[in-house]
């Protein structure tokens, strides 16, 4: 075979399979800039809500906590102050809960982003009007005017949920809870100096502009990129729970949502009051009691994201269980410390724990439920949280005036080791295959 001969028979091949290769080269370096596109979309509108739910937990920090002092000293309610307090605070849990999966229904539709614009408005407009109530109606009024138009942070949380890629979804919902955590620990110090200086009915016009910003920042900033409108027609709490009890993995979601939520809300109400059974003076008892409070936001802070990266690779039901195995021991070892400082301790340590048990069963819900209805699936998930917010405190006020508080400790921690022990259970296991992704290095966002 002559040279030339060899040169028309190679080189065409030599040429076509450069082609090829150049072609596969520049399909890789399109699917890597896409990654990297993704990953700054979803780091960006991690970052963005995040400081939108931060703001609007603040809001609710600074001015709430004050709530039977407003009740007392502007709105002169002398008489069943306690009666008063209960009532308004529960009945805003009450219509969220019952009202929750109709916005679920709408966001399927209309996208969350455009739930949260709107809850956004509608609860600053809630705080704007607590700041005019005259009366303890009117306060009743505005407080479920907001149980049914609010739900800035459940909206987000379900944004990040189906905006962030799956392999990062654990993380990401870690980082979210944060929000609320250091909210927790800087509004209420915010919150009382506030009072102090200008009178609780102006933490009202605070947390009215603290949310309105909120809002600015998700109008401006927040993208939806994954949005697929549904079909789905507007529904209710019964006719959502009837789709959702053909999927085993939610309903079991929902009842440990539930169940969670009402455990961790009974002991609320009652440990400040443990707080003076401990030896505190009644002067110091507020205070002491705002440290114990914080030092759980601490930890969630602090083990919150590490939680999220963590069910990443073993799956979301060994950390809930982890969690709530913990949180219950947690709760039983609170019966045997009588001192402040160790009570404290505990408590901390419960944190660090049970930071991962609502980021489990938020991403759980990513991975149990089909697109088309993920917003129905966490309207759902807010009403059980709701309800259980509800719940909660009335039952522990019950069980503390017929028992002793560290009694209630111990029903609580056993409460949650069952909780635990059922999540292990194959009826019950909220991924009871998990798919490991060992080989994914979750990014920190930059």
């Amino acid at each position: 075979m002559t040279l030339t001969h060899l040169y028309s028979y190679y080189i065409p091949k030599w040429k076509k399979y450069a082609e090829r290769r150049s072609f596969r080269v520049m399909i890789r370096i399109a699917q890597q800039q896409g990654g990297r596109v993704m990953n700054f979309s979803w780091k960006r509108n991690l970052f963005v809500l995040w400081v939108g739910a931060f703001l609007v937990s603040m809001a609710y920090s600074v001015s709430i906590p004050f709530m039977p002092l407003f009740l007392h000293d502007e709105l002169g309610v002398n008489s069943h102050l306690e009666i008063w307090t209960g009532t308004i605070f529960a009945v805003t849990f009450l219509a969220s809960s019952m009202i929750a999966p109709f916005w679920g229904s709408l966001a399927d539709q209309y996208g969350r982003k455009m739930m949260m614009l709107r809850a956004g408005v509608c609860l600053s407009g809630a705080y704007f009007l607590y700041y005019l109530v005259d009366n303890p109606y009117e306060m009743l009024a505005a407080r479920v005017l907001e149980g049914l138009l609010a739900g800035f942070i459940p909206s987000s949380i379900a944004l990040v949920a189906t905006n962030t890629p799956e392999e990062h979804a654990g993380y990401a919902l870690g980082i979210m809870s944060t929000a609320n955590a250091t909210a927790s620990i800087i509004g209420p110090l915010v919150g009382g100096a506030v009072s102090h200086w200008i009178g609780p009915r102006n933490t009202f016009l605070l947390a009215g502009v603290l949310v309105f910003i909120a809002f600015l920042i998700a109008l401006l900033w927040v993208k939806e990129p994954n949005f697929k409108k549904s079909g789905a027609r507007r529904s209710n709490v019964l006719g959502d729970l009837k789709e959702a009890s053909s999927n085993r993995c939610l309903m079991v979601i929902l009842l440990m949502v539930f169940i969670t939520s009402t455990s961790t809300l009974i002991l609320e109400p009652l440990l400040t009051i443990y707080v003076l059974q401990l030896g505190s003076s009644q002067e110091s008892a507020s205070l002491y009691s705002g440290i114990i409070f914080s030092s759980v936001g601490i930890a969630t802070l602090i083990a919150a994201p590490f939680w999220g990266k963590i069910g990443e690779r073993i799956g979301y039901g060994r950390v809930l269980f982890i969690g709530l195995l913990a949180g219950g021991i947690g709760n039983l070892l609170q019966f045997f410390f009588h001192s402040l400082i160790g009570f404290g301790a505990l408590r901390f340590g419960y944190g660090l724990f049970f930071a991962g048990v609502f980021p489990a069963l938020n991403a759980a819900i990513v991975k149990t439920t089909d697109p088309a209805f993920r917003g129905r699936a966490f309207s759902l998930n807010q009403t059980a949280n709701q309800l259980g917010i509800m719940l909660g405190p009335l039952l522990g006020g019950l069980l503390a005036n017929q028992l002793s508080i560290p009694v209630v400790f111990l029903i609580t921690g056993f409460l949650i080791l069952l909780t635990a022990l059922l999540s292990k259970s194959p009826k019950f296991a909220i991924d009871p295959a998990p798919r490991r992704t060992a080989s994914v290095s979750p990014e920190l966002p930059s």
